[in-house]
């Protein structure tokens, strides 16, 4: 992913680094783009599950006049996907620079019941 892509979408937000990211959170909808497998085994602390592969289709269910944090695993689908939510009229998009492998905070995972 080019520069270009990148600073287009300084305009709507950009790339946050963890600390950033997780110190303003608190005032936005976070998203994980990543499959269902990869979020039940642990994720951001508040995140819902939204993955890239169904993005187009779900995301309705997102308020365009709050922000929208995203991560997925590296931070290179968090870029594509806030370029086409910036397309659909999203105006502040934020995504977390090196993406979950890169996250330090408070995370969630599901208890697989035995």
């Amino acid at each position: 992913m080019g520069a270009f892509q990148k600073s287009r979408l300084k305009s709507v937000g950009g790339e946050l680094a963890p600390e950033e990211f997780e110190k303003t959170m608190r005032k936005a909808q976070i998203i994980d783009l990543r499959e269902k497998k990869d979020f039940d085994a642990g994720h951001v602390l508040g995140a819902r599950n939204l993955p890239y592969t169904v993005l187009k289709t779900r995301m309705g269910e997102l308020r365009k006049d709050l922000p929208v944090y995203m991560y997925d695993l590296t931070g290179q689908m968090s870029v594509r996907a806030a370029t086409r939510m910036k397309k659909a009229g999203f105006t502040q998009l934020f995504f977390l620079k090196g993406g979950y492998d890169n996250w330090s905070g408070k995370t969630k995972a599901k208890k697989i019941s035995e």
